[in-house]
């Protein structure tokens, strides 16, 4: 125990978000609120939240045995360690279950708010050969199996031959691709969504903010919201599924995510989720990272409940079976006839039962792919997009006490919805033991898996650890 109305939960490495030095850190609780507490002896101490409210930080537990890699692209240097040999290295204790391929520097948007902090038109130098994305993928293979492949950028639909990489992907041995996107190239041009999803694309990862142009103007730096319809249309005319992907800032867009919940699922079944992402502070972002500006996983949970209760009896929002506990959340729905959510998650004791890391990788990677692509629905001839949720006609699902099992399973693979969440780590609030729990990776561009959060990772003065350090010079042309 610390001071009084203080615990001291665990004790935890963290990184000087100013020099980047490894340095001792606390995980304390004061009520109900958690924070993660830490002093460099050359620049100072910080206190940033970590959870606020219910459920509490300690009962969001979900066991799971550790599974180290086996192909290793890392090697640790004497004197370093995590976080400065990533690769992944022998110290990670999960696989990937998802990589991200970023095959281009440029963006058609300057947004305030940008991980990557990608320059605008900038031009093709950056812009890796198909050979090295082959060569990519050769390596996802030989290190994490045909796991789920995120192109990435910049903005990927800038690239002429984004639908060749698609196909690419396919013929190496991935069966879920998805172009992670702001729209604009989907909605400007009437045929490319088809052309993404004729190369084998399973999903549009959709960048969006809120249901108000307000939002886009100060995330984003313009008003988009037309071009996010005409883009999930598009989607929907082309049989390709949707997941809405909302960048959450405090006191911006966090009184919007009722709204989007009610959006998403209106949209259904093109829209096959939405996936929440509060504002992690590196890269390019517009304000300090000032306590106050985060939103926490328990927030953004009671935010649903709050703004958007009424369309569903049950949330039940589980722990991740893959991942550490505390980084994320996700929920499984089905969209009813009249666009009310039917919880399908499992309760807590069910899902929590096994702990073996790496079924339970597997079992996330096939989940993420059968929930996020298409359903038959979305794939039928002119699409989905303007169709009520419920689709032309309502099936029945039951005639008096009796289910009819095989329509409700239909409207399941049809209709399927997930709610989610990813709270990624900045240098502020860096634990460095939840990031060797890490399944998201960025490939680097001479061939390394880096977790997300560690390539990400700046500085108060804009150093990073990776991103920007690398040459593609190991890299085959």
């Amino acid at each position: 125990m610390g001071d009084a109305g203080t615990k001291v939960i665990k004790k935890v490495d963290s990184l000087c978000p100013v020099c980047l030095k490894v340095i001792g850190a606390s995980i304390v609780a004061r009520g109900d609120d958690v924070f993660l507490e830490k002093t460099c002896e050359g620049h100072g101490r910080w206190s940033v939240p970590l959870w606020r409210g219910e459920p509490r930080y300690e009962d969001w537990a979900r066991p799971k045995d550790p599974v180290q890699p086996e192909v290793l692209y890392g090697r640790v240097e004497k004197g370093k360690g995590c976080p400065y040999d990533c690769g992944l290295c022998a110290s990670h204790r999960q696989y990937p279950c998802s990589v991200l391929l970023e095959v281009t520097d440029r963006c058609n948007l300057n947004c305030p708010v940008c991980f990557a902090d990608t320059p605008r038109d900038r031009p093709n130098a950056g812009e890796p050969p198909r050979s090295t994305i082959a060569w990519w993928y050769d390596r996802v293979i030989q290190a994490a199996g045909p796991c789920n492949i995120q192109l990435s950028g910049g903005e990927p639909t800038l690239r002429d031959d984004l639908p060749e990489i698609i196909a690419l992907g396919v013929e190496k041995g991935f069966s879920f691709i998805q172009v992670n996107t702001n729209g604009l190239v989907i909605a400007q041009r009437s045929d490319y969504a088809g052309m993404l999803r004729d190369a084998g694309l399973s999903t549009v990862f959709l960048q969006f903010d809120g249901t108000d142009d307000r939002i886009y103007r100060e995330l984003r730096g313009r008003p988009l919201m037309h071009e996010k319809m005409a883009a999930i249309e598009r989607c929907a005319a082309a049989g390709l599924g949707v997941i809405l992907v909302p960048t959450l800032a405090a006191g911006i867009n966090t009184g919007n995510i009722g709204s989007m919940v009610r959006f998403a699922v209106k949209m259904s079944p093109v829209v096959r989720g939405i996936h929440f992402q509060p504002l992690s502070h590196f890269g390019r972002y517009p304000v300090a990272a000032y306590s106050s500006l985060r939103f926490t996983l328990p927030e953004v949970i009671r935010a649903i409940e709050e703004q958007a209760g009424d369309i569903s009896g049950k949330w039940n929002f589980l722990p991740p079976g893959t991942e550490n506990d505390h980084c994320s959340f996700h929920g499984s729905f089905i969209v009813m006839p009249g666009g009310k959510l039917k919880c399908t998650s499992p309760s807590a004791s069910a899902c929590c039962g096994n702990r073996d890391g790496r079924q339970g990788l597997l079992r996330t990677i096939s989940t993420v792919a059968r929930q996020w692509s298409p359903g038959g629905a979305c794939r039928q001839p002119g699409g989905a997009a303007e169709r009520p949720a419920g689709g032309l006609t309502e099936p029945r699902f039951s005639d008096g006490d009796v289910i009819d099992l095989d329509a409700f399973l239909q409207r399941g693979r049809d209709y399927g919805f997930s709610i989610s969440c990813m709270a990624f780590q900045d240098v502020w609030n860096l634990d460095i033991e939840r990031l060797r729990d890490c399944c998201i990776s960025i490939m680097s561009p001479d061939g390394r898996l880096i977790p997300f959060c560690a390539y990400n990772l700046t500085s108060e003065t804009g150093k990073t650890l990776y991103r920007g350090r690398f040459h593609e010079k190991d890299a085959p042309r």
